[in-house]
């Protein structure tokens, strides 16, 4: 069974021994916003949440608890919690990824030098192949420490965890037996040495967080945890975990050098696998773990847009343009993917790579008398392609071109947005019968992690192709689309 904690919603999945879907039960989650830029989540909606899909995944399914061999979890990645050790209560809600509310304090950081004199950006960069961003866990868990009352002295007297959602989860699953994480979510934290495969002692003084807070690092195939029988009805080993984006690589099997997937949820998220081999960006864009198994570490190249799924959201929830996501297919189909010049700049959290400015805000630009509800639905959908399009501009720039995309997530049941991908980065994309492989790569790891598969070859033989996009569109109109969306660019970030 996966367990997939995301940001939007909770998923279970069970899988039979052939890696095909038996059941899927789905449960929404809230996003809380307090100030600008801030965006939280209740941790006890996420542990109850993930307690309903389970249970009725079971249910569904008609098998006994005990048939089910493993659980694998895969989690919306850089959120942080702080949890006491006694009871399993959170201190504060979760900080999702998207929250900005520690930009100052990375501006402060691109001009700190660590106490041996390195900037720290260099530093950063060099340790934990990642930037200086709010995006990553590090200081928002500095800023719980310094702004929750007593949390502090609790981490120093050891009575407080820190954890990503994985981390919490496997915590409570396991009634506070467990407190470990594995290899890809350590690796999103800025805490974490990805050369090393350790905790980074430099990064934690100058962060100034105590080692005691931090779960034991695993590779992603490991005896995390048993699942206790109260929860799902009895006792099952919880053997897989990885990073929501690495688990879509795995899902994708993308295990060799050089293969590529794009996952299309609340965000879109770009990864190459780059092996054993751990490029160092010149394009902003992040190097990460991207699985870690058998002691094996293999690294990806990875490009973080923060909204791509939720601008579609936007469309229906905030402008009531439509009623249904799958509304934006025949709007698009309508216009014959024109937007009749209308750009949409979806930086609604700030910008992600390759221009990493949290500040930065969205903004619509062309309209005119002509422009209609069509056109602002083709260009916001055109603009997660676009983005997408800069992210392998940026990979092409660190000599990890891509010819072929393997994409997943809600959004590529979209046919036009698939053709659209396909013409605006001028490559095939291919499309799996099952583009839910977020959820099948925390079941590949299960699976690994109990014996059940002897290796990822095994897993690779299983994925299988829906449908190939190839490009249609003419070098002088991707052009043309792709200078009109860096203007757009420009003008917000000139504000």
């Amino acid at each position: 069974m996966a367990l997939d904690q995301g940001t939007s919603s909770s998923r279970a999945i069970i899988y039979d021994a052939l890696g095909q879907v038996v059941t899927v039960a789905q449960a929404g989650i809230d996003l809380v916003c307090p100030a600008d830029g801030w965006v939280e989540q209740d941790p006890e909606q996420l542990w109850q949440s993930i307690l309903t899909v389970g249970r009725t995944a079971i249910t569904q399914s008609g098998l006994a608890a005990e048939a089910i061999k493993a659980i694998g979890i895969t989690n919306q990645r850089e959120t942080t919690l702080l949890w006491e050790r006694a009871s399993g209560n959170c201190l504060h809600n979760a900080l999702v990824w998207q929250d900005r509310r520690t930009a100052a304090q990375c501006q402060k950081m691109a001009t700190d030098k660590l106490v041996d004199g390195r900037p720290v950006a260099e530093a950063i960069s060099a340790i934990t192949g990642l930037i200086i961003d709010p995006y990553f866990s590090s200081t928002k868990l500095t800023w719980l420490l310094d702004n929750v009352a007593g949390a502090r002295q609790a981490a120093l007297k050891d009575e407080i965890c820190f954890g990503t959602v994985d981390s919490f989860l496997l915590w409570k699953l396991s009634k506070g037996q467990s407190h470990v994480t594995d290899a890809t979510n350590a690796s999103r934290t800025q805490l974490f040495d990805i050369n090393e495969q350790a905790w980074s002692k430099e990064l934690l003084a100058y962060f100034d967080i105590p080692q005691g807070l931090l779960p034991k690092v695993l590779d992603s195939a490991a005896d995390f945890a048993v699942a206790d029988a109260e929860w799902f009805g009895a006792p099952i080993p919880i053997t897989g975990v990885a990073g929501d984006q690495q688990a879509a690589l795995i899902g994708q099997a993308c295990f060799a050098p050089g293969m590529s997937k794009s996952t299309y949820g609340t965000g879109c998220f770009a990864m190459t696998n780059t092996g054993a081999a751990r490029p160092y960006s010149k394009q902003q864009l992040l190097t990460t773990v991207a699985y870690r198994i058998a002691g094996q570490t293999s690294y990806a190249l990875e490009g973080s847009i923060f909204v791509a799924g939720v601008a579609i959201k936007w469309l229906r929830d905030q402008l009531n343009l439509i009623d249904d996501a799958a509304e934006t297919q025949a709007a698009f189909e309508r216009c014959h993917g024109d937007s009749n010049g209308v750009v949409v700049v979806p930086a609604f959290t700030g910008l992600g790579a390759p221009h990493w400015q949290p500040d930065v805000r969205g903004l619509i630009t062309g309209l005119t008398l002509d422009s209609s509800r069509d056109h602002v639905i083709t260009a916001t959908l055109q603009s997660v392609a676009l983005q997408t399009a800069e992210l392998l501009r940026a990979m092409a720039g660190d000599g990890a071109g891509v010819n072929t995309l393997r994409v997943d997530g809600g959004m590529v049941v979209n046919d036009a947005l698939c053709q659209f991908l396909a013409d605006i980065l001028d490559v095939q994309v291919q499309r799996p019968k099952d583009v839910e492989t977020t959820a099948k790569g925390a079941a590949v790891l299960a699976a690994l992690g109990c014996g059940q598969l002897a290796d990822l070859e095994d897993a690779a033989s299983a994925w299988q192709l829906d449908q190939t996009f190839s490009p249609l569109m003419s070098r002088e109109s991707r052009q043309q689309l792709m200078e009109g969306y860096a203007r757009a660019v420009a003008q917000a970030q000139a504000g």
